[in-house]
This record gives C-alpha cells, sequence and structure tokens, in this order.
C-alpha cells in the first residue's frame, strides 16, 4: 500500500508539463520515499497546481478537514509542496519535482540525496529535449552593446527592476556533486529568487533576504566567476535567476555529459569580435561553458554553439568581444507568461494536465 502511494504520486508527477519520467531502476520511487512520507505522498496526489484551501482539498480526498490542514501546513513547511494566500484563504498546491521541491530541499539534503539525484539524472536529461525548454539564458546586461535593442523580458536588470523583495539561497546542484565527490569551484550562494511583493523573503529559510543593492552585487559576482544566468522560459512571471555552469548546474550538465545541444533556450544576442582589439590572450576561451570560442590568431565565435550569455565578454582584457542581438528569424520568442509554457509543453509532451487545474 506505501509503495502505491509513490507510484501514484510520481505518475501525477509526470502528468505536470515539467515532467518526472519513471525509470527502469526506480529510482524515482526511492526519491519520493526519502521526502514524503507514505501519507504525504498519498495526499499530494489529490493536490492541483492552483492552489487550494485545506477544506476544498480534504473534500476531494475524502479525509477530515482539520487533520488535513495540519498535514499540509507540515509538507509546506518541508517545502515539498505550494503554500500561499488565496482569497478564499491559506491555498495548497502541487510542486513539481524540478524546478520545484527538489531545488528547496538545501536545509535537509544530504549523501544519500544527492547519489539518488545522480542515479536520476540520466533520465531527467530525456526532459531536457522538449520545447519549450525549463530554462532561457539571459546575458549580462553590461556585455551588450550600447547601440542593440533589449526587450524587458530579454534583460536581467530589467526583471530586477520589476521585483520589490529579493533572496539568495545555496546552488543545490553544486551542493549534490559535492556530495558524490565532484565539487565545483564556482561560488555556491548564488540563487537569487525575487518578488514583486515586499519583504516577501524574510522568515523564508533557506532564502536569505537581500537588498536591491545586494542582488544586484550577487548577479555581478556570480557573472565575474564565470556563471551563466538561467531564468524560467516565459516573458511574465519571472521570479528566480539560476546562475549556473556546466559542471555541476543540472540543465547545463546536459549540454557536456549527455550531449544534448538543446536543453537551455539561447539568449537573443551572440557574441561579436572586434578583430582590430582582440590579441589572442585566449583569456575569453577558459570562460566560455559553451565551448564556442576558438583561436585562429585572434578568437573566432561559432555562433551555432554561442549561448549568448556574455560572460565571455567580461573576462575580455580588451574590449574585444561585445554580444550583438541576432538575426530576428534567428531568435525564438518566449511565450508570454507560465500558464502559456505549459500547454505548450504538455502538448509537445503528448500529455493532459487539465485535471491537474
Amino acid at each position: 500500500m506505501e509503495n502505491d502511494s509513490y507510484q501514484r504520486l510520481a505518475k501525477v508527477l509526470d502528468t505536470i508539463p515539467n515532467g518526472y519520467p519513471s525509470t527502469d531502476s526506480g529510482v524515482e520511487f526511492r526519491i519520493l520515499q526519502k521526502l514524503f512520507t507514505p501519507e504525504e505522498a498519498e495526499l499530494a496526489t489529490h493536490l492541483h497546481l492552483t492552489r487550494e484551501t485545506a477544506e476544498e482539498i480534504a473534500n476531494r480526498a475524502g479525509r477530515e478537514r482539520l487533520e488535513t490542514y495540519k498535514l499540509l501546513k507540515h509538507m509546506a513547511k518541508k517545502r515539498i509542496i505550494y503554500a500561499g494566500r488565496t482569497d478564499r484563504g491559506l491555498g495548497f498546491g502541487l510542486m513539481p519535482f524540478a524546478f520545484g521541491f527538489y531545488e528547496l530541499q538545501m536545509d535537509d539534503f544530504d549523501e544519500e540525496m544527492a547519489h539518488l539525484f545522480e542515479e536520476y539524472f540520466p533520465s531527467i536529461g530525456r526532459e531536457l529535449t522538449i520545447e519549450p525548454q525549463l530554462h532561457r539564458i539571459l546575458p549580462v546586461n553590461e556585455t551588450v552593446r550600447n547601440d542593440m535593442e533589449i526587450r524587458p523580458f530579454e534583460s536581467v536588470s530589467q526583471i530586477l527592476s520589476e521585483s520589490n523583495s529579493f533572496g539568495v539561497l545555496d546552488c543545490i546542484c553544486r551542493k549534490q556533486k559535492a556530495f558524490v565527490g565532484d565539487p565545483c569551484d564556482h561560488p555556491l550562494d548564488v540563487c537569487m529568487v525575487m518578488s514583486k511583493i515586499p519583504h516577501f523573503w524574510e522568515n523564508s529559510p533557506p532564502v536569505k533576504p537581500l537588498s536591491r543593492d545586494e542582488a544586484k552585487q550577487t548577479l555581478r559576482r556570480a557573472a565575474e566567476a564565470g556563471l551563466v544566468h538561467n531564468v524560467a522560459n516565459s516573458q511574465d512571471g519571472v521570479w528566480y535567476v539560476c546562475n549556473c555552469c556546466t559542471c555541476s548546474c543540472g540543465v547545463l550538465r546536459g549540454l557536456k555529459e549527455l550531449g544534448i545541444p538543446n536543453v537551455v533556450a539561447r539568449s537573443a544576442f551572440v557574441n561579436y569580435v572586434e578583430e582590430d582589439l582582440c590579441t589572442g590572450c585566449e583569456l575569453c576561451l577558459d570562460h566560455c561553458q559553451f565551448d564556442a570560442l576558438s583561436m585562429d590568431g585572434i578568437v573566432v565565435v561559432d555562433e551555432a554553439r554561442c549561448f549568448g550569455c556574455g560572460v565571455c565578454v567580461l573576462a575580455c582584457p580588451d574590449d574585444a568581444l561585445v554580444m550583438v542581438r541576432r538575426e530576428e528569424s534567428e531568435i525564438k520568442i518566449p511565450v508570454q507568461n507560465e500558464e502559456q509554457w505549459r500547454v505548450t509543453r504538455a502538448a509537445a509532451r503528448g500529455i493532459d494536465f487539465q485535471d491537474l487545474m
């Protein structure tokens, strides 16, 4: 009976457009057993993506309301489901595995969980090939040439300006890789979250609240460390900036370890070389996460491999590199919001998730 609850939950999670693929080894069930009790797993199968009150969930699950409310509150405290205000009171909702409850397990993350994820990673890679991708890349703002148009959803600075509260938490991916004996040298405390609600991240562990200036400094520190800005692949509702690397981060690892070229949506920009300024110092080569640069006396850009992050531009001591806008025919405009992203991705996966709404 206990195993049945985990099997049902795994099936429900795979019905979310993000995906939770099955495996021959059953590692997906062992991950759920690590995070959910059997009773929590069973209750989670009755949740929807939209937040509902404990009474609504209890009625659908055939449970007593007060006990259901207490259990939902506990699950929200464990960060395995959503909780938040609705017009009917406190509501609870189903959270995907990634990007969702996996990334929020920072406080309780341990070696066992790290090895479970490492075993599961190749199966997750199958989901990375589906468009629209989970993430898209944004360029470091100051690396874009001044005369280039930057649309609001293409600018990490604009996304920050539309938010009123900020926070940072440690990167679960780098922590995971360290536990399996393959640590990353990049900084840990650079995963950023934002909200339009003032003071939203106060008293929200494991998130550390930041001021606006501190948020900007964190972005700059991440870029100077060679990390790539990744956000949700929609125009509106972006609430996090992952600062990623191909050595540790779950999405970008797919580029190198799994050989998947389209794991993340590239930015609208591409690297351009000011040939008269390039001295051939090769410093930029070490900063390119995507192997898009080579040397032929001066640096050469492989536009097909360039994802338009701008990290290498910051590393150039001679200002020989700059980001320019791609031809409009080469630019994929992200969908408007998360709802449209879900609908489009569900169609690509051939699933119907309407029962979860």
